[in-house]
């Protein structure tokens, strides 16, 4: 599966399972370490965990693992990386501490996903 199949796949089920504000930012021309960031939020901390375990058990299904998680027990900020795509999800406070759209964002290299 393309980077950008991967993308839109991760960003319609976290759609799905009401995930809010999704960006995907483009970071091609910033990083080496990865494509893109999809970038969600969650409610709460439940819901930050459920929607990492649930599209973790997702992907799974479609023969995606990924390469690490990072702070899904916690709720607050979770990562999971699939190599060319990284998803962070986070809760709204720590969503808007670490501001990851200001920090990579540059205008363009930012979608905000609709379904």
């Amino acid at each position: 599966m393309e980077t950008k199949e991967l993308t839109e796949a991760i960003c319609s089920f976290l759609s799905s399972k009401k995930a809010e504000d999704i960006v995907i930012a483009d970071v091609r021309e910033k990083t080496t370490l990865c494509d893109c960031f999809i970038i969600a939020s969650g409610r709460n901390s439940t819901q930050v965990r459920t929607l990492c375990e649930n599209l973790e058990e997702h992907l799974s299904k479609a023969g995606f693992e990924p390469l690490r998680t990072e702070g899904v027990r916690d709720g607050r900020w979770g990562v999971l990386d699939y190599d060319d795509v990284i998803v962070h999800i986070f809760n709204d406070e720590s969503r808007l501490f670490y501001h990851l759209e200001r920090l990579w964002g540059e205008g363009e290299n930012l979608r905000k996903y609709e379904d």
